[in-house]
């Protein structure tokens, strides 16, 4: 289960029982502030706890802040918003020294929000693209984010705001082929919060039955067709593993003009370098094909599926949080 979907189940459960909570949200994040913007937790009354907001003796201090508020909390409506510097000596410092700052919401619930719980449950399920907003004076679900970003947050006064967030997967991964390793890389990922989409074009192939963790598992007549299958986005994340060389180049070939943010094929050295002379020859630029990256994975020697899972899975992350963004292949 995805653990967006988790978190909203866990406070509709305890909100369903009239168990007041209190909900942290990190809406704002600089520097080296170990909460990132998105992050939750959910505190309730006697002291339950889902989610995460960063870790650390900041995330204790606001913890045990939530549970005197929780205590508070049944009938409110409104949220607050505090100001954490991650220094020694400072106003608003959160008792860390790393470096940095972020600006955490509080938002009671009750109850009487209970619905609006329901409907974020619902949009999550369902793939229903909604976004949820969190101001001083509201908890409502809404169309997307008033920029269409992922998250949006102002603060017009000290006491006054809006944080918006669009609800479901921010981040997509396409794996092609689904042997041995693509299990392993989906289990990896699906704990990443990707939704994750499998193309084979083996009906009767084992290890697709076995997957649980992608999100869709399609079965492709050929993968001359792949092109029709995952659209030319440069948020996109694609990895390529089909059964050998033969299926991997044409899945290349079907590609290699799309933009995405990660490009990773798992195949030899010696193979795709063969590959890259015929691309070459055939007029593909250096930069163009220093987007795809082979052998896929962070060099750590990793020789089984679930070795391969963990290298490939650190590469996307390095990726995805890099800024600016990475393009380099390995040589």
């Amino acid at each position: 289960m995805p653990k967006e979907l988790e978190f909203w189940q866990f406070v509709a459960s305890r909100l369903n029982d009239d168990i007041a909570v209190v909900l942290l949200v990190v809406a704002e994040s600089s520097g080296s502030s170990p909460g990132r913007i998105g992050y939750k937790m959910a505190v309730t009354e006697n002291g339950e706890l889902c989610g995460s907001i960063g870790g650390g003796v900041m995330e204790v201090k606001l913890v045990e802040l939530a549970k005197v508020k929780s205590k508070k909390a049944k009938g409110k409506i409104g949220a607050e918003i505090i100001e954490q510097v991650h220094q020694k000596n400072v106003a608003d410092s959160s008792g860390m020294i790393c470096s940095g700052r972020q600006t955490v919401l509080i938002k009671h619930l009750a109850r009487g929000e209970l619905e609006i719980v329901h409907q974020i449950i619902e949009s999550l399920e369902g793939g229903v693209s909604k976004a949820f907003e969190i101001s001083d004076s509201r908890f409502q679900i809404i169309e997307n984010t008033i920029d269409n970003s992922p998250s949006y947050f102002s603060k017009t006064t000290e006491t006054e705001f809006i944080y918006q967030e669009r609800l479901g997967y921010q981040h997509k991964l396409f794996i092609i082929g689904g042997g041995h390793c693509a299990l392993a890389l989906s289990e990896q990922m699906s704990r990443l919060g990707f939704y994750i989409s499998i193309f084979d074009d083996r009906p009767d192939l084992n290890t697709l039955e076995k997957n649980k963790f992608a999100d869709r598992v399609a079965l492709i007549k050929s993968y001359d067709e792949i092109a029709d299958h995952i659209p030319n986005n440069e948020d996109l994340y694609v990895v390529v593993m089909t059964l050998g060389y033969a299926s991997d180049e044409v899945v290349i070939r079907k590609l290699i003009d799309h933009d995405f943010r990660y490009f990773g094929v798992l195949g030899s050295n010696a193979k795709m370098k063969t590959l890259f002379t015929e691309l070459k020859r055939e007029g593909y630029s250096k930069d163009k094909l220093s987007t795809l990256r082979t052998p896929v994975g962070l060099p750590i020697n990793s020789r089984t599926p679930e070795e391969i899972a963990v290298s490939i899975a650190a590469e996307i992350i390095s990726v995805k949080n890099a800024k600016p963004r990475l393009s380099i292949r390995k040589e």
